[in-house]
Protein backbone atom coordinates (compact mmCIF):
# COMPACT_ATOMS: atom_id res chain seq x y z
CA UNK A 1 0.00 0.00 0.00
CA UNK A 2 1.09 3.48 -1.01
CA UNK A 3 0.72 4.66 2.78
CA UNK A 4 2.97 1.90 4.32
CA UNK A 5 5.41 3.03 1.59
CA UNK A 6 5.15 6.64 2.82
CA UNK A 7 5.33 5.84 6.75
CA UNK A 8 8.60 3.72 5.95
CA UNK A 9 10.21 6.19 3.33
CA UNK A 10 9.39 9.33 6.35
CA UNK A 11 11.17 7.37 9.08
CA UNK A 12 14.13 6.70 6.93
CA UNK A 13 14.23 10.02 6.25
CA UNK A 14 13.78 11.63 9.82
CA UNK A 15 17.06 12.34 10.68
CA UNK A 16 17.96 13.71 7.22
CA UNK A 17 14.59 16.04 7.48
CA UNK A 18 15.73 17.45 10.44
CA UNK A 19 19.35 18.45 9.38
CA UNK A 20 17.73 19.82 6.76
CA UNK A 21 15.39 21.62 8.67
CA UNK A 22 17.98 23.14 11.09
CA UNK A 23 20.53 24.34 7.65
CA UNK A 24 17.04 26.83 7.12
CA UNK A 25 16.99 27.78 10.79
CA UNK A 26 20.56 28.61 11.39
CA UNK A 27 20.02 31.66 8.84
CA UNK A 28 18.34 35.00 10.46
CA UNK A 29 15.75 35.44 7.60
CA UNK A 30 13.80 38.37 9.70
CA UNK A 31 13.19 41.03 7.08
CA UNK A 32 16.27 43.57 6.36
CA UNK A 33 16.80 46.59 4.80
CA UNK A 34 17.15 46.54 0.96
CA UNK A 35 20.11 45.85 -1.15
CA UNK A 36 19.82 45.23 -4.85
CA UNK A 37 18.38 42.05 -5.89
CA UNK A 38 17.37 41.52 -2.25
CA UNK A 39 13.82 42.91 -1.88
CA UNK A 40 13.66 41.64 1.77
CA UNK A 41 17.28 41.78 2.79
CA UNK A 42 20.26 39.93 2.99
CA UNK A 43 18.73 37.09 4.89
CA UNK A 44 15.81 36.17 3.33
CA UNK A 45 18.29 35.99 0.20
CA UNK A 46 20.62 33.73 1.82
CA UNK A 47 17.74 31.50 3.04
CA UNK A 48 15.65 31.17 -0.12
CA UNK A 49 19.14 30.71 -2.44
CA UNK A 50 20.00 27.70 0.53
CA UNK A 51 16.19 26.03 0.12
CA UNK A 52 17.01 26.67 -4.17
CA UNK A 53 19.34 24.88 -3.51
CA UNK A 54 18.29 22.38 -1.61
CA UNK A 55 15.25 21.00 -3.81
CA UNK A 56 17.37 21.34 -6.99
CA UNK A 57 19.97 18.71 -5.38
CA UNK A 58 16.96 16.52 -4.77
CA UNK A 59 15.97 16.28 -8.18
CA UNK A 60 13.01 19.00 -8.58
CA UNK A 61 13.07 22.12 -11.45
CA UNK A 62 13.45 25.36 -9.45
CA UNK A 63 12.61 28.90 -9.98
CA UNK A 64 13.55 32.02 -8.73
CA UNK A 65 11.14 35.20 -8.80
CA UNK A 66 13.39 37.76 -8.33
CA UNK A 67 14.27 36.51 -5.11
CA UNK A 68 10.77 37.23 -3.68
CA UNK A 69 9.95 33.94 -4.21
CA UNK A 70 10.92 30.26 -4.83
CA UNK A 71 9.42 27.14 -6.50
CA UNK A 72 9.99 23.68 -6.76
CA UNK A 73 8.39 21.47 -9.26
CA UNK A 74 7.41 17.79 -8.62
CA UNK A 75 7.35 17.08 -12.29
CA UNK A 76 5.86 18.93 -15.34
CA UNK A 77 2.70 18.07 -15.27
CA UNK A 78 -0.86 20.21 -15.41
CA UNK A 79 -0.68 22.69 -12.43
CA UNK A 80 -2.72 20.80 -9.86
CA UNK A 81 -1.98 21.42 -6.40
CA UNK A 82 0.38 24.26 -4.99
CA UNK A 83 1.44 23.88 -1.12
CA UNK A 84 2.52 27.73 0.25
CA UNK A 85 5.12 28.04 2.80
CA UNK A 86 7.22 30.69 3.92
CA UNK A 87 11.15 31.25 4.87
CA UNK A 88 10.94 34.62 6.38
CA UNK A 89 10.41 34.94 9.87
CA UNK A 90 9.68 36.93 12.40
CA UNK A 91 12.57 38.63 14.90
CA UNK A 92 14.21 36.11 17.55
CA UNK A 93 13.43 38.49 20.39
CA UNK A 94 14.53 37.51 23.90
CA UNK A 95 13.91 35.30 26.59
CA UNK A 96 15.60 32.16 24.70
CA UNK A 97 16.83 29.60 27.32
CA UNK A 98 16.72 26.28 25.74
CA UNK A 99 18.72 27.32 23.11
CA UNK A 100 19.69 30.49 21.21
CA UNK A 101 17.32 31.68 18.26
CA UNK A 102 19.55 30.42 15.20
CA UNK A 103 21.13 27.59 17.20
CA UNK A 104 18.27 24.74 16.32
CA UNK A 105 18.69 22.25 18.41
CA UNK A 106 16.59 18.64 18.86
CA UNK A 107 15.61 18.04 23.33
CA UNK A 108 13.29 15.96 24.67
CA UNK A 109 11.41 15.60 21.00
CA UNK A 110 11.37 18.94 20.24
CA UNK A 111 13.46 20.99 17.65
CA UNK A 112 13.75 24.57 19.07
CA UNK A 113 14.56 27.65 16.81
CA UNK A 114 13.46 30.63 15.02
CA UNK A 115 11.58 28.90 12.04
CA UNK A 116 11.45 25.69 13.23
CA UNK A 117 7.40 25.58 13.26
CA UNK A 118 6.86 28.89 11.70
CA UNK A 119 7.55 28.15 8.56
CA UNK A 120 10.69 26.39 7.59
CA UNK A 121 9.87 23.15 9.50
CA UNK A 122 6.90 23.11 7.66
CA UNK A 123 8.62 23.90 4.05
CA UNK A 124 11.16 21.05 4.41
CA UNK A 125 8.24 18.81 5.29
CA UNK A 126 6.26 19.62 2.25
CA UNK A 127 9.71 19.43 -0.11
CA UNK A 128 10.15 15.76 1.99
CA UNK A 129 6.46 14.91 0.80
CA UNK A 130 7.22 15.71 -2.49
CA UNK A 131 10.52 13.48 -1.98
CA UNK A 132 8.62 10.54 -0.99
CA UNK A 133 6.14 10.46 -3.95
CA UNK A 134 9.13 11.10 -6.85
CA UNK A 135 11.45 8.61 -4.95
CA UNK A 136 8.81 6.12 -4.23
CA UNK A 137 7.65 6.06 -8.04
CA UNK A 138 4.41 6.75 -6.74
CA UNK A 139 2.44 7.46 -9.72
CA UNK A 140 0.98 10.59 -10.23
CA UNK A 141 0.64 12.42 -13.70
CA UNK A 142 0.07 16.16 -12.29
CA UNK A 143 2.27 18.49 -10.97
CA UNK A 144 2.28 19.61 -7.19
CA UNK A 145 4.41 22.56 -6.81
CA UNK A 146 6.18 23.88 -3.30
CA UNK A 147 5.85 27.79 -3.43
CA UNK A 148 7.88 29.45 -1.18
CA UNK A 149 7.93 33.23 0.17
CA UNK A 150 10.10 35.49 1.84
CA UNK A 151 7.68 38.17 3.09
CA UNK A 152 4.47 36.59 4.64
CA UNK A 153 5.54 38.35 8.18
CA UNK A 154 5.64 41.46 6.98
CA UNK A 155 2.81 42.15 4.78
CA UNK A 156 2.94 38.99 1.87
CA UNK A 157 4.11 41.66 -0.75
CA UNK A 158 6.42 38.14 -2.22
CA UNK A 159 3.40 36.21 -3.04
CA UNK A 160 1.40 39.19 -4.49
CA UNK A 161 4.89 39.80 -7.29
CA UNK A 162 4.52 35.70 -7.67
CA UNK A 163 0.72 35.66 -8.28
CA UNK A 164 1.41 39.15 -11.10
CA UNK A 165 3.02 36.29 -13.13
CA UNK A 166 1.71 33.26 -12.10
CA UNK A 167 -1.89 32.16 -11.79
CA UNK A 168 -3.39 30.12 -8.90
CA UNK A 169 -3.29 26.63 -9.07
CA UNK A 170 -7.05 24.95 -9.00
CA UNK A 171 -5.71 23.64 -5.09
CA UNK A 172 -3.68 25.01 -2.65
CA UNK A 173 -2.74 24.80 1.34
CA UNK A 174 -0.39 26.57 3.42
CA UNK A 175 1.33 24.48 5.85
CA UNK A 176 1.56 27.23 8.35
CA UNK A 177 -0.95 27.04 10.57
CA UNK A 178 -2.47 23.59 12.23
CA UNK A 179 -4.19 20.60 11.57
CA UNK A 180 -6.94 19.78 10.63
CA UNK A 181 -8.31 22.43 8.15
CA UNK A 182 -8.31 26.25 8.51
CA UNK A 183 -11.16 26.46 5.61
CA UNK A 184 -12.52 29.45 7.15
CA UNK A 185 -10.93 32.94 7.39
CA UNK A 186 -12.73 35.72 9.20
CA UNK A 187 -12.72 38.98 7.46
CA UNK A 188 -11.57 42.06 9.04
CA UNK A 189 -11.93 45.47 9.80
CA UNK A 190 -8.94 47.81 11.01
CA UNK A 191 -11.21 50.94 11.96
CA UNK A 192 -9.16 53.85 12.19
CA UNK A 193 -10.90 57.25 13.39
CA UNK A 194 -10.39 60.65 14.38
CA UNK A 195 -12.19 63.54 16.16
CA UNK A 196 -11.02 67.15 16.77
CA UNK A 197 -12.46 69.44 19.47
CA UNK A 198 -12.08 72.89 20.85
CA UNK A 199 -9.20 72.75 23.32
CA UNK A 200 -9.84 73.88 26.85
CA UNK A 201 -7.87 74.84 29.94
CA UNK A 202 -10.15 74.22 32.28
CA UNK A 203 -9.50 72.28 35.47
CA UNK A 204 -9.50 69.61 36.28
CA UNK A 205 -8.42 68.26 32.99
CA UNK A 206 -7.23 65.49 30.94
CA UNK A 207 -3.63 66.35 29.84
CA UNK A 208 -3.04 63.15 27.33
CA UNK A 209 -3.46 59.31 26.95
CA UNK A 210 -1.51 57.07 25.13
CA UNK A 211 -2.58 53.67 24.81
CA UNK A 212 -1.60 50.43 22.76
CA UNK A 213 1.36 48.85 20.86
CA UNK A 214 -0.02 47.35 17.91
CA UNK A 215 -3.44 46.91 16.16
CA UNK A 216 -4.14 43.20 16.54
CA UNK A 217 -3.05 43.39 20.43
CA UNK A 218 -5.64 44.04 23.18
CA UNK A 219 -3.88 46.66 25.39
CA UNK A 220 -2.36 45.25 28.54
CA UNK A 221 -1.56 48.95 29.75
CA UNK A 222 -2.94 52.19 28.86
CA UNK A 223 -1.39 55.61 30.21
CA UNK A 224 -3.16 59.09 31.17
CA UNK A 225 -2.00 62.42 32.52
CA UNK A 226 -4.50 64.16 34.14
CA UNK A 227 -3.96 67.27 36.39
CA UNK A 228 -5.92 69.82 39.10
CA UNK A 229 -7.97 66.55 40.50
CA UNK A 230 -7.33 65.60 44.51
CA UNK A 231 -5.01 62.70 44.82
CA UNK A 232 -7.05 60.96 47.56
CA UNK A 233 -10.29 61.46 45.40
CA UNK A 234 -8.93 59.86 42.39
CA UNK A 235 -6.82 57.04 44.12
CA UNK A 236 -10.27 56.13 45.95
CA UNK A 237 -11.84 56.03 42.39
CA UNK A 238 -9.59 54.33 41.09
CA UNK A 239 -9.64 51.38 44.07
CA UNK A 240 -13.26 50.70 43.05
CA UNK A 241 -13.15 50.46 40.05
CA UNK A 242 -10.66 47.52 39.89
CA UNK A 243 -13.02 45.30 41.08
CA UNK A 244 -15.37 46.30 38.11
CA UNK A 245 -13.17 46.84 35.10
CA UNK A 246 -10.80 43.76 36.48
CA UNK A 247 -7.88 46.10 35.73
CA UNK A 248 -5.50 47.66 38.52
CA UNK A 249 -4.73 51.27 38.75
CA UNK A 250 -1.32 52.51 39.43
CA UNK A 251 -1.01 56.50 40.40
CA UNK A 252 2.28 58.76 40.86
CA UNK A 253 1.61 62.27 41.03
CA UNK A 254 3.90 65.39 41.14
CA UNK A 255 2.12 68.45 42.47
CA UNK A 256 -1.43 69.00 41.30
CA UNK A 257 -0.59 66.43 37.94
CA UNK A 258 -1.32 63.03 38.30
CA UNK A 259 -0.07 59.91 35.85
CA UNK A 260 -2.03 56.87 35.87
CA UNK A 261 -1.51 53.39 34.34
CA UNK A 262 -4.22 51.31 33.92
CA UNK A 263 -2.89 47.30 34.01
CA UNK A 264 -4.92 44.74 32.27
CA UNK A 265 -4.39 41.82 30.42
CA UNK A 266 -2.75 41.40 27.00
CA UNK A 267 -4.32 39.08 23.90
CA UNK A 268 -4.38 38.84 20.75
CA UNK A 269 -6.63 40.80 18.50
CA UNK A 270 -8.74 37.82 17.31
CA UNK A 271 -9.22 36.69 20.95
CA UNK A 272 -9.97 39.96 22.77
CA UNK A 273 -12.47 37.65 25.43
CA UNK A 274 -9.07 36.50 26.82
CA UNK A 275 -7.41 39.81 27.76
CA UNK A 276 -8.71 42.99 30.23
CA UNK A 277 -8.63 45.80 27.99
CA UNK A 278 -6.39 48.40 29.48
CA UNK A 279 -7.50 50.82 27.14
CA UNK A 280 -11.28 51.01 28.12
CA UNK A 281 -10.56 50.24 31.82
CA UNK A 282 -8.92 53.86 32.03
CA UNK A 283 -11.38 55.06 29.96
CA UNK A 284 -14.06 53.76 32.45
CA UNK A 285 -12.39 55.61 35.06
CA UNK A 286 -11.50 59.13 33.46
CA UNK A 287 -15.34 59.00 32.25
CA UNK A 288 -16.12 59.26 35.99
CA UNK A 289 -13.96 61.37 37.23
CA UNK A 290 -15.30 65.18 38.28
CA UNK A 291 -13.02 66.39 35.36
CA UNK A 292 -14.11 70.28 33.49
CA UNK A 293 -16.93 70.25 31.25
CA UNK A 294 -15.44 70.49 28.22
CA UNK A 295 -15.12 69.00 24.31
CA UNK A 296 -12.35 66.74 24.96
CA UNK A 297 -14.85 64.87 28.44
CA UNK A 298 -17.38 64.68 25.74
CA UNK A 299 -15.25 62.87 22.99
CA UNK A 300 -14.19 60.52 26.04
CA UNK A 301 -17.79 59.92 27.42
CA UNK A 302 -18.80 59.36 23.49
CA UNK A 303 -16.15 57.21 22.46
CA UNK A 304 -16.80 54.89 25.88
CA UNK A 305 -20.34 54.63 24.40
CA UNK A 306 -19.23 53.49 20.98
CA UNK A 307 -17.21 51.22 22.23
CA UNK A 308 -17.36 50.05 26.15
CA UNK A 309 -15.32 48.55 28.89
CA UNK A 310 -16.01 44.49 28.08
CA UNK A 311 -17.79 44.68 24.62
CA UNK A 312 -15.30 42.60 22.38
CA UNK A 313 -18.67 41.73 19.74
CA UNK A 314 -19.37 45.44 18.32
CA UNK A 315 -22.55 44.93 20.47
CA UNK A 316 -22.86 48.98 21.10
CA UNK A 317 -21.83 49.79 17.42
CA UNK A 318 -24.88 47.32 16.22
CA UNK A 319 -22.52 45.21 13.99
CA UNK A 320 -22.73 41.96 16.65
CA UNK A 321 -23.46 39.42 14.39
CA UNK A 322 -21.96 35.62 13.73
CA UNK A 323 -22.93 32.26 11.12
CA UNK A 324 -22.43 28.79 12.17
CA UNK A 325 -19.51 28.40 9.68
CA UNK A 326 -17.09 31.07 10.83
CA UNK A 327 -18.44 31.96 14.43
CA UNK A 328 -19.19 35.20 16.01
CA UNK A 329 -17.59 38.51 15.41
CA UNK A 330 -14.69 39.92 17.79
CA UNK A 331 -13.93 43.41 18.09
CA UNK A 332 -10.59 44.61 19.87
CA UNK A 333 -10.23 48.06 20.99
CA UNK A 334 -6.45 48.22 20.42
CA UNK A 335 -4.80 51.91 20.06
CA UNK A 336 -5.83 55.63 21.08
CA UNK A 337 -4.27 58.95 21.37
CA UNK A 338 -5.63 61.75 23.06
CA UNK A 339 -4.28 65.64 23.50
CA UNK A 340 -5.49 69.27 23.69
CA UNK A 341 -8.17 69.43 20.60
CA UNK A 342 -7.48 66.06 19.05
CA UNK A 343 -7.71 62.16 19.13
CA UNK A 344 -6.96 59.17 16.73
CA UNK A 345 -7.46 55.44 17.94
CA UNK A 346 -8.15 52.33 16.21
CA UNK A 347 -10.41 48.87 16.92
CA UNK A 348 -9.32 45.50 15.40
CA UNK A 349 -12.58 44.00 14.38
CA UNK A 350 -12.49 40.16 13.11
CA UNK A 351 -15.96 39.44 11.35
CA UNK A 352 -17.81 36.07 10.01
CA UNK A 353 -18.46 34.95 6.63
CA UNK A 354 -22.09 36.46 6.80
CA UNK A 355 -19.89 40.49 6.92
CA UNK A 356 -20.10 42.72 4.31
CA UNK A 357 -19.62 46.37 3.79
CA UNK A 358 -22.78 46.68 3.60
CA UNK A 359 -23.89 45.33 7.39
CA UNK A 360 -20.30 46.45 8.95
CA UNK A 361 -18.43 48.70 7.50
CA UNK A 362 -21.39 51.42 6.70
CA UNK A 363 -23.20 50.93 10.04
CA UNK A 364 -20.24 51.90 12.06
CA UNK A 365 -19.14 54.72 9.79
CA UNK A 366 -22.39 56.12 10.54
CA UNK A 367 -22.77 55.42 14.25
CA UNK A 368 -19.57 57.04 14.87
CA UNK A 369 -20.22 59.95 12.52
CA UNK A 370 -23.17 60.86 14.70
CA UNK A 371 -20.86 61.00 17.76
CA UNK A 372 -18.58 63.18 15.73
CA UNK A 373 -15.81 60.97 14.97
CA UNK A 374 -14.48 60.14 11.25
CA UNK A 375 -14.44 56.77 9.94
CA UNK A 376 -10.97 56.73 7.73
CA UNK A 377 -11.92 53.40 6.23
CA UNK A 378 -13.07 53.24 2.78
CA UNK A 379 -12.66 49.02 2.38
CA UNK A 380 -12.30 46.25 4.77
CA UNK A 381 -10.85 42.50 4.42
CA UNK A 382 -13.30 40.27 3.28
CA UNK A 383 -13.93 36.42 4.70
CA UNK A 384 -12.43 33.97 3.07
CA UNK A 385 -14.45 31.00 2.67
CA UNK A 386 -13.40 27.02 1.13
CA UNK A 387 -16.34 24.41 1.02
CA UNK A 388 -15.75 22.05 3.48
CA UNK A 389 -17.30 19.35 1.39
CA UNK A 390 -15.19 20.22 -1.93
CA UNK A 391 -13.30 16.94 -3.00
CA UNK A 392 -9.97 18.93 -2.03
CA UNK A 393 -11.27 19.48 0.96
CA UNK A 394 -12.35 16.21 1.93
CA UNK A 395 -8.96 14.32 0.99
CA UNK A 396 -7.06 16.47 3.30
CA UNK A 397 -9.32 15.63 5.98
CA UNK A 398 -8.85 11.72 4.63
CA UNK A 399 -5.43 11.97 4.87
CA UNK A 400 -5.31 13.50 8.53
CA UNK A 401 -7.66 11.04 9.50
CA UNK A 402 -5.78 8.13 8.09
CA UNK A 403 -2.24 8.75 9.68
CA UNK A 404 -3.30 9.92 12.91
CA UNK A 405 -6.40 8.31 14.03
CA UNK A 406 -7.83 11.57 15.43
CA UNK A 407 -11.45 13.05 13.55
CA UNK A 408 -11.12 15.42 11.11
CA UNK A 409 -13.03 18.18 10.66
CA UNK A 410 -13.17 21.97 8.94
CA UNK A 411 -12.22 24.69 11.61
CA UNK A 412 -12.59 28.67 11.47
CA UNK A 413 -9.55 31.09 12.52
CA UNK A 414 -9.43 35.32 13.18
CA UNK A 415 -6.21 35.58 11.61
CA UNK A 416 -5.14 35.50 8.08
CA UNK A 417 -2.78 33.06 6.36
CA UNK A 418 -1.11 33.25 2.73
CA UNK A 419 -3.79 31.62 1.41
CA UNK A 420 -6.56 34.06 2.44
CA UNK A 421 -6.91 35.94 -1.56
CA UNK A 422 -6.67 32.51 -2.98
CA UNK A 423 -9.90 31.17 -4.60
CA UNK A 424 -9.56 27.84 -3.56
CA UNK A 425 -7.19 27.58 -0.45
CA UNK A 426 -6.52 25.98 3.00
CA UNK A 427 -4.09 26.19 6.07
CA UNK A 428 -3.81 22.64 6.25
CA UNK A 429 -1.07 21.65 9.38
CA UNK A 430 1.52 21.47 10.46
CA UNK A 431 1.27 21.07 14.11
CA UNK A 432 -1.31 18.84 15.67
CA UNK A 433 -4.04 20.48 17.74
CA UNK A 434 -3.83 21.55 20.86
CA UNK A 435 -0.02 21.67 20.47
CA UNK A 436 1.40 25.43 21.48
CA UNK A 437 4.10 25.81 19.43
CA UNK A 438 5.39 29.50 20.81
CA UNK A 439 4.90 30.56 17.17
CA UNK A 440 6.72 34.64 17.48
CA UNK A 441 7.95 33.64 21.25
CA UNK A 442 11.31 32.61 22.46
CA UNK A 443 11.80 29.37 22.48
CA UNK A 444 9.40 28.38 19.38
CA UNK A 445 10.03 24.45 18.65
CA UNK A 446 7.89 22.00 16.74
CA UNK A 447 7.50 18.37 17.38
CA UNK A 448 9.11 16.27 15.76
CA UNK A 449 6.74 13.54 15.73
CA UNK A 450 4.36 15.91 14.43
CA UNK A 451 6.30 17.34 11.31
CA UNK A 452 7.16 13.68 10.36
CA UNK A 453 3.73 12.77 10.77
CA UNK A 454 2.79 16.53 8.51
CA UNK A 455 5.05 15.75 6.16
CA UNK A 456 3.73 11.41 5.68
CA UNK A 457 0.05 13.23 5.52
CA UNK A 458 1.55 15.79 3.05
CA UNK A 459 2.53 13.22 0.60
CA UNK A 460 -0.51 11.13 0.93
CA UNK A 461 -2.73 14.38 -0.12
CA UNK A 462 -0.26 14.76 -3.31
CA UNK A 463 -0.42 11.03 -4.44
CA UNK A 464 -4.50 11.48 -3.95
CA UNK A 465 -4.77 15.10 -5.41
CA UNK A 466 -1.83 14.64 -8.62
CA UNK A 467 -3.07 11.25 -9.86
Amino acid sequence: MIKEKIEAYMEAHRQEMIEDICTLCRINSEKMPYKPGMPFGEGTFRVLAEALTMAEGYGFSVKNYDNYVGTADLNQGERCLDILAHLDIVPAGEGWEVTEPFSPMVKDGKLYGRGTADDKGPAVAALYAMRAVKELGIPVTKNCRLILGTDEECGSSDIAHYYEEETEAPMTFSPDGAFPVVNVEKGGLPGHFTREFPASEALPKLISLEAGIKLNVVPGKANAVVKGLDLSDLCDLARTLEEETGAEFQIKADGDVAYITAVGKGAHASTPEEGVNALTALLVLLTRLPLADCAQAEALNDLLTLLPHGDVHGEALGVAMEDDVSGILTLAFSLLHVEDGYLEGSFDIRCPICANEGNLLQPIKEKMGEKGFVLTNKTMKPPHYVDGNSVFVQTLLKAYEDYTGREGRCESMGGGTYVHNLKNGVAFGASMPGTDNRMHGADEFAVVEELVTAAKIFAQVIADLCK
